[in-house]
């Protein structure tokens, strides 16, 4: 999945998704400076990464975001780092307003 993440490209795809859901490999191919098969190419990496959705709708094939993969990434590693910062915060409210 980090490499699916590590190419803007595919990050730019995954942004598009988020702001619309569910588009097609054209409007996907419209929004990027390359070719209809180097998006198809890009998309399908996201798709063995777990992060794109496809579905058919008659002829369409609508490519949907998945973000529980990436949900997934934040709760292992990045929540146990910040855990300690927010926790401090807290304990330092909670102090402050004490003192009142």
């Amino acid at each position: 999945m980090f490499k699916a993440l590590a190419d803007p490209t595919r990050r730019l795809l995954l942004d598009r998704l988020f702001a619309r859901d569910g588009r097609t490999l054209t409007e996907l191919a419209a929004e990027v400076d390359m070719t209809r098969f180097g998006v198809m190419k890009h998309l399908r990496v996201l798709e063995d990464a777990g992060l794109v959705l496809t579905r058919r709708s008659g002829r369409e094939k609508l490519h949907l975001l998945n973000p529980v993969p990436i949900r997934l990434i934040h709760d292992r590693w990045i929540d146990k780092y910040t855990e300690r910062h927010v926790s401090a915060l807290a304990d330092l409210k909670s102090e402050l307003e004490q003192d009142r």
